[in-house]
């Protein structure tokens, strides 16, 4: 090797060891940030209104039960007429349903729910009317059965019952559900949404210790709703409950 080239490489390895001159580290190509910001958005959504016979805003001050009711894909949009031919809007319309309780249909413009967006329409209904916010109740099928599951792990402090019918939430809720009570509906020979996704949270409902009942049509695809809806003895568990404080 010349001298020349030993007295370059010497240099070099002075310029690294000597105190002042460190080995410069690389610098990474993407920084990690993270944003944080409050956004208020307006939101329109189109409803069915029930109102029980003997509801009279200027009778009296007695306060009424509340059931809001979650629809299907099918349903989803503007058209109001069409929440009419399924569910619980299709019993009051009718004329099967004769409970003493205020009805809730509201109707997603997209498809899914959002929990904060029907709980703000669950405000602006109480604030209009005389609602007993201890006896406010969600139910809703398919697409509304997974918005009950989701909506009342989101607020469960908003509901005193449950009914989702053949759809599905996240186990992992199940203790965020214990003081609400629950029952659910599915259709054993359901093929849209399978029966495994109540059944999980059934069990995990029961090892959280929650109140929890289940109804399994052997003999039933994916419409459990009618059954259910058609069931007396569903609305009278239904108005029993009362919020767990």
């Amino acid at each position: 090797m010349s001298s020349s080239r030993i007295t370059v490489c010497g240099l070099l390895l002075v310029a690294l060891l000597v105190p002042g001159h460190p080995a410069r580290a690389a610098e990474p190509v993407q920084q990690e940030k993270a944003f944080e910001k409050e956004i208020v958005s307006k939101v329109r959504m189109k409803y069915l209104l029930y109102l029980p016979p003997g509801y009279d805003a200027g009778a009296n001050d007695r306060p009424w039960p509340l059931l809001m009711f979650l629809h299907g894909s099918g349903e989803t949009g503007t058209d109001l007429a069409k929440l009419k031919l399924y569910g619980l809007p299709k019993v009051i319309e009718q004329k099967k349903f004769d409970h003493p309780c205020i009805v809730v249909s509201p109707q997603t413009p997209v498809r899914g729910w959002s929990p904060d967006v029907l709980v703000a329409l669950l405000d602006e209904v109480v604030a209009e009317h005389r609602v007993d916010k201890d006896r406010v109740y969600l139910t809703g099928l398919s697409m509304g059965g997974f918005g009950t599951w989701h909506t009342a792990a989101a607020h469960p402090d908003r509901f005193a019952a449950i009914v989702p019918i053949c759809g599905g939430g996240n186990p992992a809720d199940a203790a965020k559900l214990k003081a609400v009570a629950v029952w659910a509906f599915h259709g054993a020979k359901d093929e849209a949404v399978p029966l495994r996704a109540s059944e999980q949270m059934v069990d995990a409902l029961k090892a959280a210790g929650a109140d929890v009942k289940f109804t399994v049509y052997p003999n039933t695809g994916h419409d459990a709703w009618t059954p259910a809806y058609d069931d007396p003895e569903l609305y009278t568990w239904l108005l029993a409950q009362k919020r767990r404080r």
